[in-house]
Parts: C-alpha cells; structure tokens; sequence
C-alpha cells in the first residue's frame, strides 16, 4: 500500500476512536455523545468519498474493516434485539422448537432448558410476541448457543463473526461489480464506510448484512450467467429476511419467461427446502401470528401510514392500525406490481440489447421496489436502509446516502426509561429526503442509472 497523507491517518484514528466509544461506553439514551460521536463519523466519510487515487480507495477499505472488527469484543449498547437471539439459539440447542411457545410460558413453567432463565428473559424486548427470524438466522443462533458454553457475550461475539465475514464479502462483490461494469471504483466506499452501515449492522447485529450479502452474490452471479447459483442464494436471502420477496416479479422483464420460470423454481424448492428443518404447524402459526402483529400493532418512524394515522385520529379520534396497516400492505404489493408491469413494458421494448444490458439497470428497479415498500411500511429502522444504500453505489443516486446520516436521528427518542418518540425528528427527516430526491430526479436531472 503507497504511503498515505498525514491527514488520512489522523481521520482513520479519530473514527478508530468514535467507534470504539459507540462499541463501549455510549448508551442509546445519551442523546448528546451519541449524535455527537455520529455527526463526527459522517463527516469524515463525507469527506473521503472524495478520494480518487487507487491506494486511498484500498487504506479506506481497509479501514472500513478495521472499524467492523474493533465491536468484535462488545455487547450492543444502542440495541436489545440480540437476547432474542441467544434466546432462539438456546431453545435450538436444546432440541426445542423456538416457535413451539412464546418465551413467557417457559418462565411461568419453571423451565429447565439451560440459560433460559429469567435473567435473559427480562432482557428480551418481546416477550410476548413469537420469533420472527427465518431458517438462516436460526441456524446462526444454534451455532453461536453451541459455542459460547452459556455466555452471552461469546455468543454475541460467534453471531459478530458471521455478520463480519458477510460485510466482506459484500465488500468484496461490490468492487467486483463497480469492476464489470466500469463504475468509480470509489463508489465501494459509499457502502464500505457509512457509519450507519457500521453501527448497525456489525455493532448493532443486525442481519441485513447477509441479506444484502446473499442479494448481491445474487445479483454477481446471475450477471456471471449461472441461473442456478443465483437463484439458490436468492433463497438464502429469503431465508434471512422476507423482504426479497418484493423483489421477484422484476425478473420477468429481466430474464425473459423461461428463464424466470426456472429461476422462480429453483427459488421456491430452495426455500422450502432451508425451511424443512423448522416447517410445522408452530412456525406457520407462529409466523401468521407475528406478520399480524407487524402490519397491526407495531409503528415507528413511517412516512404514509403517520400521515393516514394523523386522519384515522381527526375522524375517528383513535389509533387506526389495526384496520389501516393491512390495507397499506395490499396498496403496497399492488404498487410493486404495477411497477414491475411497467418495468417489463419498458424492457419489452429493448429485445435487441444484450442480456447484460438488463441486469445492468436492476439496481436501479430495486431503488424503486424498496422505497415503494418503505413508503408503505408502518415501521422503517435505521438498519433497513443499508440495503437501498447498498444498491444505490451501482447508480448515481445519492439520496440513500441523506437518509443513512438522517435516520439516525431516531436515536434522540430514547430516555432512560424507555422510548418516545419525537415526530419532529421523523418530519425533517422525510423533509430533507424528498427535498434531496427531488433535487436528484428534477433539478440535477439524473437517470437513474450511470
């Protein structure tokens, strides 16, 4: 690696620093160090994604990892959810079904699985509520309750190494297809770099890192010509999270209709194939019963449905979600649908461009998909966005790279005693991101593609 500018090592320690204070010290209700810590973090990643020359873009890379690798050896200070984790991987490990029953009816039958106990169980921030993690990340957390011997933070540390293997080879499949297709290899860094990115998924265990993961190794080998490979980690990516679903009425447009058929096949059979070790009638029932909860009870920094919720309140003077957030699921499959009509006329009509061509512009559709399904989503966490920012490094769309720096503002609602939160916040937030999309698609005149 050349020699670097002074400057550049100082950026890399004072990160080095700011992340080692998110990993160990700053709580999620202090509000001032936290914002403070991440402002810093995101300017100094603004600031190198200017760079240029080929041995910068390689020390920030390599950066990028070194910041992932210093929360290998901390517990999650801005999020509870990995108890649930070690919760699932312990019932696993001890051969019972975690959908067989809710976490509290082991507490109130004196259980005798080992750890699950009622000091993880006070720890759980849902449990009242079934799972809701799909074959893969159970497989995850039976291997990390296999090899932590009880402790809780061995198991952490077991899932981190998981998440951080995926974060490099998402790294990895991202320089190869900027490579392919001759886009700024610098573009590595929009992903590589974020702090929101860092945070959340290494630090925070959040397990959009395989599944953006599994998307792209999608994406890479289907752009590779091998159908069959591409369709298999396609299914890993359902099979991580559901969300890709929203993602396989494009690949008519994309792959003409025999090739979907196959490539649909193969997805199916897979993905049941990844559920049989966790299919009967507890995990359909206890899925059915969790998806409800989701679209019926469960709310937090929305865009559409705050605003139908704000009228459900003026007219009928209540909370309308259990009667509005199934409706916005049913607009928002039918608004997918009618997109990937669209995006199949549109392609119809290129049949004289290469197969390439195609597979070239589906990052931009999956752009679209996903803000479609956030717009209509009643719940959009801050680590949801990393997958439109993964995407968005194959266009020349920025406006991902706005919303990682403003969702983490969400973060201001928490308190000692729990969590509010403050719709101000939400407000600028979605403000500032139609402002800047706005400015991207109009003002700038930007294509969606390169």
């Amino acid at each position: 690696m050349h020699k670097q500018k002074p400057l550049n090592y100082f950026l890399l320690l004072i990160s080095f620093i700011s992340y080692c204070l998110v990993a160990f010290q700053i709580e999620r209700y202090e509000t001032t160090p936290l914002v403070v810590s991440f402002v810093l973090l995101f300017l100094i990643y603004a600031w190198v994604l200017r760079s240029e020359s080929e041995s910068e873009i390689s020390f920030w890379i390599f950066a990028s990892i070194l910041f992932r690798l210093c929360f290998l050896f901390s517990t999650p200070l801005l999020s509870d959810d990995f108890y649930r984790f070690i919760w699932d991987g312990r019932l696993l490990a001890a051969g019972v079904h975690p959908f067989a029953e809710l976490p509290r009816y082991y507490i109130e039958n004196n259980s005798t699985i080992p750890g699950i106990d009622k000091s993880l169980f006070n720890k759980l921030n849902s449990p009242d509520y079934f799972t809701i993690y799909p074959p893969v990340n159970q497989f995850i957390f039976w291997v990390a309750a296999r090899l932590s011997f009880g402790s809780i933070l061995s198991s952490v540390i077991v899932i981190r190494l998981f998440i951080i293997a995926s974060e490099i080879g998402t790294i990895w499949l991202i320089k190869k297809i900027l490579h392919h297709y001759q886009l700024p290899a610098r573009n590595a860094l929009l992903y590589a770099l974020n702090p929101l990115v860092v945070i959340e998924l290494t630090g925070n265990l959040h397990f959009e890192a395989l599944l953006i993961f599994f998307l792209l190794l999608s994406y890479w080998l289907l752009i590779r010509g091998k159908l069959i490979s591409s369709a298999i980690s396609f299914s890993l990516a359902i099979c991580t999270k559901l969300v890709p679903l929203i993602f396989l009425p494009l690949m008519f447009s994309r792959l003409g209709w025999k090739k979907s058929c196959i490539y649909y096949l193969i997805v199916g059979v897979s993905t049941i194939l990844l559920f049989l070790p966790l299919l009967n009638a507890e995990i359909i029932s206890g899925f059915n019963e969790s998806i409800g909860y989701y679209f019926k009870k469960f709310e937090f920094n929305a865009s559409i449905y705050y605003l139908v919720r704000e009228w459900g309140f003026w007219k009928y003077g209540y909370n309308i979600i259990q009667t509005v957030g199934w409706k916005l699921a049913v607009y928002c499959t039918f608004s997918i649908l009618v997109y990937s009509s669209w995006d199949y006329i549109q392609n119809s009509k290129l049949k004289t461009q290469k197969a390439d061509f195609n597979l070239r512009h589906l990052p931009n559709s999956f752009l679209v998909i996903l803000c479609i399904y956030f717009a209509f989503a009643t719940i959009v966490h801050p680590w949801y966005v990393t997958t439109i920012l993964a995407f968005s490094v194959f266009t020349t769309l920025r406006f991902p790279v706005i919303w990682t720096a403003m969702i983490f503002l969400t973060y201001v609602g928490y308190s000692k005693t729990g969590f509010s939160e403050n719709l101000w916040i939400t407000s600028i937030e979605y403000l500032v991101l139609i402002g800047y999309l706005v400015y991207e698609l109009i003002w700038k005149k930007e294509k969606y593609s390169a």
